[in-house]
């Protein structure tokens, strides 16, 4: 019991050093969620990374409604470019619980992989405030190109709804 909670407390202090000061590290990519939500093993830690300045389409939660259109699409991408790889992650800061996620750009070889979701139009840019330090321009400005070119979700027209909004609805039934 002592061993897991120093476990934890490492990989917290971790989290808040890699994340606190924009720090990079090289993880191994063991599994994505979906289109915005990756784990990644390095530093013998185990880490859960929310990518930044994105918001992709929803999956089909535990109670079986159906999945947002393109979220397959986007969770199968994320995989293409990032699974089993190694990557350079850049840290912006732990979402708010209950994820407790690290806020993080992935890379690999130098791309930004939170923007080729974006261009692909597999993701959008959320509303809000990004987190401090990220600079969120070439993502409107990645999302103004695939808009514009019709691709992913955005082909959707007048039918598209966003991620954030397709929560809220799914949260009001």
């Amino acid at each position: 019991m002592k061993k897991t909670l120093i476990k934890i407390s490492l990989v917290i202090i971790f989290l808040l050093a890699f994340s606190a000061h924009g720090l990079a590290g090289q993880f191994k990519v063991i599994k994505v969620y979906d289109g915005d939500t990756i784990m990644a093993a390095g530093h013998d830690i185990v880490i859960y990374v929310l990518l930044a300045g994105i918001d992709a389409p929803e999956l089909s939660s535990q109670n079986q409604e159906p999945a947002q259109p393109y979220a397959e699409a986007a969770r199968r991408y994320l995989e293409r470019l990032i699974l089993n790889k190694t990557v350079e992650i850049k840290g912006y800061g732990i979402a708010p619980y209950p994820y407790n996620d690290l806020i993080g750009v992935v890379f690999v070889d130098n791309n930004n992989i939170n923007i080729a979701m974006i261009l692909k139009g597999l993701a959008e840019v959320p509303a809000g405030e990004p987190p401090a330090g990220l600079n969120i321009a070439p993502y409107v400005e990645g999302e103004k190109e695939a808009k514009a070119a019709g691709r992913g979700m955005w082909s959707l027209g007048d039918r598209y709804i966003s991620p954030s909004e397709w929560r809220k609805a799914r949260i009001m039934k």
